[in-house]
């Protein structure tokens, strides 16, 4: 159904920009020949359907039009993010070797908490996301994407195919820059047929930086979203976007569920920032006995490679290991993963709800709070500050938590440093912070 509904944009958006460069620009005709040309490339040189091939996914146009020729082929994609060390690129290889399959794509999750794995998508799982995202933000031919966020992770993959899908514009222009990504907003940089950028997908070290580097210069009127996820987002950093004018979207997904489960459009995240919305179309959410949120529907990907036991439960409902809550309104709220409970004294704690805290002082601009193993708490509130450019005062801070921390909540162990551990989607490294905080507490020891 996808490449059906692609073949269609291009009959019938011919004119129109699809593809957008610093150097040039494609139309949907363009792209394609382009697309039909590197098919018959890739015929030549043996590509077969039901094969997996690795592609280096750099965020450029060559990139785009390698998956949709890999997919025209009948063959599936497995995209490598460029950032990765050799080893890791290896060991996914390595996993890949002579694996045969009717999945379409194969992604890999974040892995913050051990060794990634291969998530496998049919074309159905990747067109039911793009067409619910349509329909939640009201999405239309007349937006210009900013391809911000890797192809080799969900995120990036599903814009790069709801664009196609709508015959919308999408600008590639490499590794996310704010200093780029600010120009092309206002419309800077591009050639003289294309339009500013209307919307892009962030995580929030992205939405962090381009407020940064516009200090306060408010968003242009034709800036119509920025889509946040990927990571939790600081409800100070979300005040901070809204107070310079960014029309903020804020979504929960994750990669097994091809990308987003639920979503609040800008409208509502002016009126309770922090809540993620309701479930797409075709998503149902559910919370279950122990506060985890569990979700089920069309998006939800085949499976893990090399791994038999099915995604959901007997029920159909997949296990997210996050923990959240609905308000009286239906509205979802994200309050942490299981993962990242700390248990002190018997006493549990939601890590999330500290560094939120810790992010809310004038003088820490990000924060990570793991459990640390400790002989009489088993676990002791431990926490890796950075501070703002005018520095930290640690007694003040620590006088500051007192006023919003009851004391078992209250961080221990402390690390003022440079930045913190987070992967290529910009999630917290908790193993590599925790190593960093337990080397710390058998110092004072």
């Amino acid at each position: 159904m996808l490449l059906e509904l692609l073949e269609g944009t291009v009959s019938t958006s011919a004119n129109r920009l699809a593809l957008v460069s610093a150097e040039r620009v494609w139309t949907y005709a363009d792209l394609g020949n382009a697309v039909e040309k590197r098919v018959t490339e890739l015929a030549t040189k043996g590509v077969k359907p039901g094969r997996v091939y690795v592609i280096d996914a750099h965020a450029e146009a060559k990139t785009v039009i390698e998956f949709l020729a890999y997919w025209r082929t009948g063959a599936s994609i497995a995209p490598l993010d460029p950032r990765l060390t050799r080893l890791e690129k290896s060991r996914a290889v390595e996993v890949l070797d002579g694996l045969e399959t009717d999945a379409r794509a194969i992604l890999w999750t974040s892995g913050t908490g051990g060794r990634p794995r291969g998530v496998l998508f049919t074309l159905d799982n990747i067109c039911a996301s793009a067409e619910a995202v349509t329909e939640r933000l009201d999405l239309g031919s007349e937006n210009v994407w900013l391809l911000s966020l890797s192809p080799a992770h969900v995120g990036g993959l599903a814009l790069v195919t709801r664009a196609f899908l709508l015959g919308c514009t999408l600008v590639v222009c490499g590794s996310f820059s704010a200093d780029i990504a600010s120009q092309l907003i206002e419309g800077e940089g591009l050639p003289g047929s294309a339009s500013p950028v209307t919307h892009m997908s962030l995580v929030p070290t992205q939405l962090l930086r381009l407020l940064e580097h516009r200090d306060g210069i408010q968003v242009p009127a034709s800036f119509k979203c920025g889509l946040i996820g990927g990571a939790h987002a600081p409800p100070d950093l979300i005040q901070q976007g809204l107070a310079a004018g960014w029309p903020l979207a804020l979504t929960y997904g994750m990669t097994e569920m091809t990308s987003q489960v639920a979503t609040a459009v800008p409208s509502e995240v002016e009126q309770k920032p922090g809540s993620v919305g309701r479930a797409l179309k075709g998503t149902k959410i559910k919370i279950d006995n122990d506060g985890q949120i569990l979700a089920q529907g069309p998006t939800l990907a085949q499976g893990y490679v090399g791994v038999t036991e099915p995604l959901a439960d007997a029920e159909g409902w997949y296990h997210t290991g996050d923990l959240g809550h609905f308000d009286q309104d239906g509205d979802l709220w994200v309050t942490g993963r299981r993962s990242d409970r700390i248990v002190s004294g018997g006493i549990t704690i939601d890590a999330t709800h500290i560094e939120d805290v810790l992010c809310e002082h004038e003088g820490v601009q990000d924060a990570c709070v793991v459990g640390v193993p400790d002989p009489e708490w088993g676990e002791i509130v431990s926490a890796w500050v950075v501070p703002t450019g005018d520095g930290l005062d640690l007694d003040l801070l620590e006088g500051y938590v007192q006023k919003f921390l009851g004391e078992a909540k209250r961080p221990r162990i402390w690390v003022v440093g440079g930045e913190i551990p987070r992967n290529t989607n910009g999630k917290l490294e908790r193993e590599r912070v925790r190593e960093a905080l337990g080397l710390e507490a058998r110092k004072a020891d």
